[in-house]
């Protein structure tokens, strides 16, 4: 579970134009469609985009050791409730929200509410656009009903 709060407050991102603390539409003009290098209070770190359709797609470390992994979550992870920017994993017992702070024009803070101490700190880059890198190859996943079935005269 933390992972996944983790892997979400990584991958999240939004502010408005002063410091201080943003609500959702602040938020969502801020971030979506901007890259952002991220880094956690447990030392997860990364990249990510949020989509228009609340998909998130980047890059994650989790505790700054390991293999760099491709991360992506659908459309509708990320929703407005009232005025606040919440998620919603499959598998999760929670549904958090999120505080978000603006730091300054390319940065801000975002932490689960009622947990401050679970943050991430995100950073927009400066100057030249900036795109994520992209590691891996986009390889043909055939769902599991379209493989050939393992019979005996396929092993041979």
């Amino acid at each position: 579970m933390l992972r996944s709060i983790a892997l979400l407050v990584g991958l999240l991102a939004s502010v408005p134009a002063l410091a201080g603390e943003m609500n959702a539409e602040e938020a969502r003009h801020f971030v979506v469609g901007h890259v952002f290098s991220y880094n956690c209070f447990e030392g997860t770190r990364g990249q990510g985009r949020v989509l228009a359709n609340g998909g998130v797609v980047g890059s994650i470390q989790f505790q700054g050791s390991g293999p760099l992994r491709y991360a992506a979550l659908p459309a509708g992870t990320l929703r407005v409730e009232g005025q606040s920017v919440c998620a919603s994993l499959r598998g999760l017992p929670i549904q958090p929200c999120f505080n978000l702070e603006r730091i300054d024009n390319y940065s801000f803070r975002g932490s689960v509410s009622g947990l401050s101490f679970m943050s991430c700190e995100f950073t927009r880059p400066h100057g030249h656009p900036h795109h994520l890198v992209r590691h891996h190859k986009r390889r043909q996943v055939t769902p599991l009903a379209l493989r050939p079935s393992l019979t005996a005269e396929n092993n041979n």
